[in-house]
């Protein structure tokens, strides 16, 4: 099959081209920078709508990975990248003639901050979304769901909390804030949540990309299933990097307050940087949220082949000296 992914210069993108790659497919990525694949590259920018129906031309399916995945800027830049850039995809998919899209989301486009137990994906609703990351990427998911046809299969897929070896926006930011004794437990650390090991989320896509078609216009989330405390996750994640666990814990309510004011200040200067704490990251730390995997086993015929505690153990040998890239954890395990 001739697939095309966006955004394959993060790490899902590349892994799931990577098992593009590995199973026969003629994969072409688009993305911003190189990517260093052994695959056709298009450099440009996916609010491009050029460069993407130059990416789009004779593909068969696309997957659609390409976002601004941040806690800080302005609205703009988030619309450009996620609500744009996803218009530029339906237009040049419509216009080439693609059969299959998996459009890749974020279980928080339908979360409003209420606790999820054992949650169905839920719709995405860009008015109680938190932050403009939800907000964005709740209106770019409605939108490739519209999308959807009978020349035109859509397929949305939400992988949750994505981490693994070389991740840099998950446990990067916890290891550096850890190792700077600056990360504590927020309220009781007691709150279940989901997550996903790369391995399984990139597998998930390429399992999405076969199953769309008889499977279409729906989301679906993807995790492990195997809900833990962030506490537990947070502990281990720092001791797999040899890095020391939490320190110390700040009330919810404390926390909330002051990731509002931290909220207030980087939007007043514009600052670029991380901020140490905001209101969503509060919420995302001490509110349950995860979900029911039955359809979405059943859909796309896949289940995690890697469990949590393997992916902690995974984790750990990257850290200690093992492969320093997914590519290379891939070939050290003899994986495709």
């Amino acid at each position: 099959m001739r697939v095309l992914v966006t955004g394959a210069s993060g790490l899902l993108g590349r892994v799931t081209a990577q098992r593009l790659l590995a199973r026969g497919d003629e994969v072409t990525v688009l993305q911003r920078r190189r990517a260093g694949l052994p695959c056709a590259e298009v450099l440009g920018d996916v609010a491009d709508p050029a460069a993407v129906a130059r990416a789009t031309a004779g593909q068969d399916a696309v997957v659609h990975l390409a976002a601004k995945v941040d806690v800080t800027g302005r609205w703009e830049e988030y619309a450009r990248a996620n609500i744009e850039g996803t218009r530029n995809v339906l237009a040049a998919c419509t216009a080439g003639g693609v059969e299959r899209l998996v459009h890749v989301s974020s279980p928080s486009v339908a979360h409003a901050g209420d606790p999820l137990s054992g949650a169905a994906a839920g719709v995405a609703d860009p008015a109680r979304a938190r932050g403009s990351y939800s907000r964005s990427k709740a209106v770019a998911e409605l939108e490739a769901l519209a999308a959807d046809s009978a020349g035109l299969a859509v397929l949305v897929v939400r992988p949750h909390l994505v981490w693994g070896p070389g991740d840099e926006q998950l446990v990067a930011r916890i290891v550096a804030r850890a190792r700077a004794r600056r990360l504590p437990v927020i309220g009781t650390g007691a709150a279940l949540i989901d997550t996903t090991y790369i391995d399984n989320a990139a597998a998930a896509l390429v399992a999405a990309v076969d199953a769309c078609g008889p499977v279409h216009g729906e989301a679906l989330v993807v995790s492990n299933g195997e809900p833990r405390t962030v506490d537990e996750i947070l502990r281990r994640l720092c001791a797999a990097a040899g890095a020391p666990g939490p320190r110390g814990r700040v009330p919810t309510h404390a926390a909330w307050l002051a990731g509002a004011a931290v909220d207030g200040v980087w939007a007043a200067s514009g600052r670029r940087s991380t901020p140490p704490l905001t209101r969503f990251l509060t919420e995302q730390l001490t509110t349950a949220h995860w979900f029911d995997q039955r359809r979405t086993r059943t859909a796309l015929g896949w289940r995690p082949e890697v469990g949590l505690d393997e992916g902690f153990a995974r984790l750990a040998a990257w850290y200690g000296g093992g492969p320093r890239s997914p590519a290379g954890d891939l070939r050290r395990r003899g994986a495709p």
